[in-house]
């Protein structure tokens, strides 16, 4: 019971003892029968005075004896004076300073102390039924008290601490755990106060209102996240890949290795600061100003290995690959070193239309210099790696084409673009090309002034190249380009990996002067050779149609002709029922392959630079940023020749929408699945009959039919490039139960 003592406890057994039991033991030898009776008057209390002293009382005690002791170093006669004052002098200073027998509202009397000795005598040494359990229990009871004490004396100086400024009266309402809670067991929590016998919470208004509307802002919210996320998903298409700039930043561990002290004044903060790249994987980081045709070799390790093959079909990279009579089977990497909108839609979706940031001329404009180069930088680290060469590899594939843009090179006054950063990244692809036994054919996909005025040119609008008041200029210009870089690959070191060179990618020579192209193209390829390449030159067809190129640049040695076949951009092709395109891939595209392959009917070495399994043109920015499409019709053009204002998708086929032909593949039906692979398989029959094939392209954020990427794991596909079902010679299904508009 709170109000009883017992004075004999040291002839209790320790077990039996009860929380603060030392303490009592001390109150029990002074109130022994061995002690006096001034002592024990002068010790007993009553059981009010037993009450235990609150945390919140404990705290302002021990904090008035530290102000005490504090005041006695600074000042010992004041301290002594303090100390002499009479208890009932200090008692009107401090109500909560005095002693025990002060506090003490009953004194008990000399017969009623000898009583309660006797009564404590006899029961000390009859220990009740029971009493070891009990005592346990009480034991951990008071446990539990003492703990949820410390953590309540915690918040509350805690509370003090933070709010020190608060009067009095505020003080106290946030100490009410002191009081009146304190002694019914309640403790102060997160989240409301807790009983310290049954454990039950009580919450506040204030939890409950916050409660409430945590649950009505997630009924907003729920229903509005899936409806946006069902809008975007309707609205571009998913192929599993993530934003270029995905990805943890890279470790550049090599830096270690070198000082950056070493660095030269003049070359800090410049491209050919190692401590300025954002990526140093794989890089030869040790600084050097050495240049071959004025390009740098910065970031090379000097040695290589040219023994490696691609797949146990074709010969490892010093060894002869028999053009002509072996098949290319080929991928790009496109929308990497030259942005292309619809492979990485994400560097231009954040732009509002009439912000006008539709090219990668605007897109590094808008950006400013400090903030392109980072930007872009980044996209060229983590858009494609080494692991993308290795998977390509295992594709089967034998080729890559890599596209890249002029400015990796140099830059001319007005032009935005990130200058020479993205060379570092076509040097280290060409490594890992090499690594893994792959030879490249290098794309030069966008020149000086834009040579089709298309957006993966660099700039879309006017041709400025071989036209317009700079043509001439920027004609020139082309040409140092191809100097620099043939005198750079010319090099032992690239005589084996690289393969073919590439001179301009797809001039639209149906929108220039045909024969004002083939002159430039005479004198690049003389510069070329002059340099000392041999390697296989390529040359675009420029949309002119493979028949229009019999007997052209018959005075250039070993060069190729390159098509690029796509029905999607032909409003006239377009809207083919799917048993149609396969029959045209195997018909139409098979003779004409035929027909340009040989000298004697057509240009000769011919292959097909770019071919896709796109169904539609849907994908998101693929006809330009924030630009319709021909499949659904809205996609107006300055040009009637162009301009599709109607849908174009097959005749009586319902609906012309690109919602489910941007589905992921995952929801394809094994019917359109079953297409997707003969369509491609089609091609690469038909593109076999020449020289080979490149896929455009390896990977795209979220284009699934451009990406081989993303196909070959949907199982639309073949595991082989050289694996195939179907290869023409079979009848082509009607496929009847798949819808023409999905």
């Amino acid at each position: 019971m709170a109000g009883t003592h017992r004075h004999n406890t040291r002839h209790a057994p320790e077990r039996t003892l009860r929380p603060h039991a030392r303490s009592r033991r001390e109150h029990g030898e002074r109130n022994s029968p061995h002690a006096t009776p001034e002592k024990r008057e002068s010790t007993i209390e009553s059981p009010k005075s037993r009450t235990r002293e609150s945390p919140v009382r404990r705290e302002e005690r021990e904090g008035r004896e530290g102000r005490e002791k504090r005041a006695s170093r600074r000042n010992p006669e004041r301290s002594s004076e303090h100390r002499r004052r009479s208890p009932e002098k200090r008692r009107r200073q401090d109500p909560t300073s005095y002693t025990s027998s002060e506090r003490s509202s009953n004194p008990l009397s000399l017969d009623s102390l000898a009583k309660l000795d006797a009564y404590n005598e006899k029961h000390s040494r009859q220990p009740q039924e029971g009493e070891g359990l009990l005592a346990r229990k009480e034991k951990d009871r008071g446990l539990e008290r003492r703990q949820l004490e410390r953590v309540a004396s915690g918040r509350v100086v805690k509370d003090k601490s933070k709010h020190r400024r608060h009067t009095e009266h505020e003080r106290g309402k946030r100490r009410v755990i002191s009081g009146p809670l304190a002694e019914e067991g309640y403790v102060r929590k997160r989240g409301g106060y807790m009983a310290e016998d049954n454990g039950k919470k009580r919450f506040g208004r204030r939890f409950w209102l916050l409660l409430v509307s945590v649950v009505l802002l997630l009924v907003i919210l729920i229903p509005v996240g899936v409806y946006v996320s069902k809008k975007n998903s309707g609205n571009q298409d998913s192929s599993g890949g993530a934003p270029s700039n995905d990805g943890p930043d890279p470790v550049n561990e090599n830096l270690k290795s070198v000082n950056e002290n070493d660095i030269p004044a003049p070359a800090k903060n410049t491209h050919l600061d190692p401590f300025t790249w954002y990526d140093t994987t794989d890089f030869n980081v040790t600084y050097t100003d050495e240049t071959v045709g004025g390009l740098s070799v910065m970031g090379l390790n000097s040695a290589w290995d040219d023994g490696t093959q691609a797949n146990e079909y074709v010969p490892a990279l010093n060894k002869k690959w028999a053009y002509g009579t072996m098949p290319i089977r080929g991928v790009n990497i496109g929308g990497w070193l030259s942005i292309e909108p619809f492979i990485t839609p994400s560097l231009f979706k954040s732009y509002k239309p009439n912000q006008g940031i539709v090219d990668e001329y605007t897109l590094t404009r808008e950006l400013g210099p400090q903030k392109a180069a980072k930007t872009l930088e980044k996209h060229y680290a983590k858009f494609v790696q080494e692991d993308d060469f290795k998977q390509i590899q295992a594709a089967g594939f034998d080729h890559v084409r890599i596209a890249y843009g002029y400015w990796a090179v140099t830059t001319y006054n007005g032009d935005p673009y990130v200058p020479k950063i993205s060379w570092r990244y076509l040097l280290r692809a060409i490594e890992y090309c090499r690594k893994y036994g792959l030879r490249v054919n290098l794309d030069l996909h966008a020149l000086p002034g834009s040579q089709n005025g298309w957006n993966h040119s660099g700039r879309q609008g006017a041709i400025g190249w071989l036209n317009g008041t700079d043509g001439d200029t920027n004609a020139q210009r082309s040409l140092d380009i191809h100097t620099q870089l043939s005198t750079f690959f010319a090099q032992p070191r690239y005589k084996n990996v690289i393969a073919m060179y590439g001179l301009a990618n797809e001039p639209k020579m149906i929108a220039l002067p045909t024969s004002v192209v083939l002159d430039w193209e005479t004198k690049a390829a003389a510069i070329v050779r002059k340099s000392g390449m041999q390697q296989y030159l390529v040359v675009g067809d420029g949309f002119l149609g493979l028949s229009k190129w019999k007997g052209q640049l018959s005075d250039v040695q070993n060069v190729m002709l390159d098509v690029h076949q796509y029905t999607i951009f032909n409003k006239n092709q377009i809207n083919f029922p799917h048993q149609k395109k396969i029959q045209y891939a195997c018909q139409g595209w098979t003779e004409q392959m035929k027909q340009s392959n040989s000298v004697a009917t057509g240009f000769g070495p011919t292959i097909c630079g770019e071919w896709s399994q796109a169904d539609t043109d849907c994908a998101v920015f693929l006809n330009n940023v924030n630009t319709g499409s021909r499949w659904e019709g809205t996609l107006p053009t300055s040009d009637p020749t162009t301009s599709v204002t109607t849908p174009h998708c097959p005749p009586d086929s319902g609906t012309c929408s690109c919602e489910k032909a941007n589905a992921d593949p995952g929801t394809y039906s094994d019917e359109y699945k079953q297409w997707l692979m003969m369509y491609a398989e089609a091609q690469i029959t038909s593109f076999e009959t020449g020289w080979g094939w490149f896929y455009w392209t390896w990977v795209t954020e979220s284009a699934p039919q451009w990406s081989w990427k993303a196909g070959l794991a949907a199982g639309i596909l073949p595991k082989k490039t050289w694996q195939r079902d179907f290869n023409c010679t079979a009848d082509v299904p009607d496929f009847a139960d798949l819808p023409e508009s999905y």
